[in-house]
């Protein structure tokens, strides 16, 4: 191996957890944090843990939310298009409707 081009080793590099655990391994650094270990990682305790580290699930939350209002607003419009396109269509004689009365004015 070459010299002097590898990091410094930490034979007992301490490993902390956000659940409180904490143990020591060998690193290149002398402290390590994580936000998950075999304490309370779902695959090893058989839970389901929701990990939200920076706000993920509320904003997931928060644009479904949005995006259903959304829906139901363009919901609303759309019925409203179709009740004034129906108005229209009633307030109007069909063409069917028009020769059919000029047919009638003819003949009497």
């Amino acid at each position: 191996m070459k010299a002097n081009i590898h990091p410094q080793w930490y034979p007992e590099a301490r490993v902390s957890c956000a659940c409180g655990n904490s143990f020591i391994t060998g690193s290149t650094l002398p402290e390590i944090r994580v936000e998950i270990c075999s304490n309370c990682h779902p695959l090893f305790t058989g839970q389901q843990k929701f990990v939200d580290t920076l706000g993920q699930v509320d904003r997931f939350v928060k644009k479904l939310e949005t995006s259903k209002a959304k829906q139901e607003e363009i919901k609303k419009i759309l019925e409203a298009r179709r009740a004034k396109v129906e108005v229209h269509k009633k307030e109007r004689p069909s063409l069917k409707e028009l020769l059919m009365k000029a047919r009638k004015q003819v003949t009497s």
